[in-house]
């Protein structure tokens, strides 16, 4: 389906002044600062509908969080500083800020306005760059992630009758959404991840594939440290297209997390721009032809904020507007962010769009089959039980 308006071509980004808010403090790694040169990359490449993400009300939290964990949240926002003398333990890498509640239900709200425009009609594609936090849980916060935005957002579409796939393309686990979604049919998650024996949450192995009324609709495919672009696009090329024939989505959420980039400090993949935009070119295919085109994109981690984060962001807008890949970054924006990148030992902000084929080193064959395997079984599992759950 090839959308037939130029309204309908330009995809709704959300981001406003309350995206700025969810911010951790000054030397945590998911920094707002992100939003500066990645909003701005994608405005100079021509985008122009934008929303800004509205606070998401208690009650919608309710689908997917529990009542207590919300409110434990909202008496942190408000004391930030008396979680010890409130009887909450330490967040770890979620430490309460002031706020904390309102900027969390903001990402929040944004993600689940843009499934409620889509649903509506009013949006074929949507991008949510501050979305896409996958790990927070029903009654906890994880890595960084206070409220599960992309959760609600596959629950409303879930609600509305929809056949859910949700490809998760993060350097980590996307372990939230998957435990929310875990006995849920109707919903199909796929996670391609560094795996857990390596990398936080510690999760997602090819076994962990549902609960036994939803087996198959939990798909991971974890991932050896060092992989590269081959063998990661290969197994997306290998397990997305499959599943979707097999499952049969009729609405795609995703998540595109960054951090899967070589430059990326957090994590110990090699994956490239070249690699995610061919990912990003197969999503948009499946959108249009199991889901009428329905597809709400995420931003998800990246640590690179100019190197990174912009260029990844701008990917998925450009293919959402069905536009090609331009060569180069503008100039503009380069010189515009070159100073404050070197200032935090991220410069420069490249010249390419797409970075060169030579930027990883080749994968050795050995890594390559324990991936290509991996991918396999992980395919195979799913596609298994999909069958059995069809005949039955």
């Amino acid at each position: 389906m090839q959308p037939s308006t130029t309204a309908s071509v330009q995809p709704l980004v959300v981001f406003g002044p309350p995206s700025l808010l969810y911010d951790f403090g000054v030397q945590h790694p998911l920094t707002p600062r992100r939003f500066g040169p990645g909003i701005e990359l994608l405005e100079a490449l021509g985008a122009d509908r934008f929303m800004p993400p509205p606070e998401v009300s208690e009650a919608e939290l309710r689908r997917v969080h529990d009542p207590a964990y919300i409110s434990s949240v909202r008496m942190l926002s408000e004391y930030p500083d008396a979680g010890p003398m409130l009887g909450f333990s330490a967040w770890g890498d979620d430490p309460p800020f002031s706020g904390m509640h309102e900027a969390a239900a903001a990402v929040a709200g944004g993600s689940l306005a843009a499934m409620e425009r889509i649903l509506a009609g009013d949006a074929c594609h949507a991008f949510h760059p501050g979305g896409g936090l996958h790990h927070a849980m029903p009654e906890r916060a994880s890595g960084f992630c206070i409220y599960n935005d992309v959760a609600l957002a596959v629950a409303r579409a879930r609600d509305a009758g929809h056949r859910v796939l949700y490809v998760d393309l993060d350097v980590h686990h996307g372990d939230g959404v998957e435990t929310i979604f875990w006995d849920d049919p109707q919903v199909l998650t796929i996670s391609f991840h560094e795996t857990g024996r390596a990398l936080f949450p510690g999760t997602g192995f090819v076994s962990d594939c549902g609960a036994p009324n939803a087996r198959g609709t939990a798909v991971n495919v974890p991932l050896e440290p060092g992989t590269s672009d081959v063998s990661w696009l290969a197994a997306v090329e290998l397990v997305v297209p499959a599943l979707a024939a097999a499952y049969q989505p009729t609405i795609l959420v995703t998540q595109h997390g960054s951090d899967t980039h070589l430059f990326d400090p957090l994590a110990h993949l090699r994956v490239t721009t070249l690699a995610m935009a061919r990912a990003a070119a197969l999503l948009h295919r499946v959108a249009h032809q199991y889901a009428e085109g329905r597809w709400l994109a995420t931003g998800g981690g990246g640590y690179d904020v100019y190197r990174v984060v912009p260029r990844v962001w701008a990917l998925v807008w450009l293919t959402q507007a069905h536009r090609d890949l331009p060569l180069e970054t503008p100039p503009e924006w380069r010189a515009r962010w070159s100073g404050e990148a070197a200032r935090f030992d991220q410069a420069p902000p490249p010249l390419m769009l797409l970075d060169p084929p030579e930027l990883a080193a080749p994968e050795p064959e050995s890594l390559v089959e324990r991936n290509r395997q991996t991918a396999e079984a992980a395919l195979a599992c799913a596609l298994r039980a999909i069958e059995e759950s069809t005949a039955a």
